[in-house]
């Protein structure tokens, strides 16, 4: 993947976000609780997690936190949420959408960061 988005896939993130949006609170805990269903041990990224075997679906401190997961674990988790949102309007075409859209905003961060990080360096 790379490059820009399609027209139909701009069309499929924004209609899927559409349905999404109106249920954050939920869907943000469920996204974050698949990133602990893919990939256990970012559990120990967390201090309130590391000593249960259980993921606390009502945990506040779990609503608090942000992803600090790897990448590909934090895209499949975004993926599923996106799927179990939309229901049946959930497409292949749908999920090259979302995936081309992550893609394109996980590289755009990087790329933010690499220029604060230079910044930063000359800076000093």
């Amino acid at each position: 993947m790379g490059g820009m988005m399609s027209e139909k896939q701009e069309a499929l993130v924004k209609e899927s976000w559409e349905v999404m949006k109106h249920n954050i609170p939920h869907l943000s805990l469920r996204f974050f609780t698949l990133i602990l269903e893919i990939a256990p041990a970012v559990k120990n990224m967390f201090s309130f997690l590391r000593d249960t075997d259980e993921i606390p679906q009502n945990n506040p401190k779990l609503k608090a936190h942000a992803v600090k997961g790897f990448k590909m674990v934090v895209k499949e988790a975004l993926l599923r949420t996106v799927k179990e949102a939309t229901g049946e309007k959930w497409s292949e075409e749908m999920n090259g959408a979302w995936a081309e859209a992550y893609d394109q905003l996980a590289t755009a961060i990087k790329n933010e960061m690499h220029a604060e990080a230079a910044s930063a360096i000359n800076s000093s």
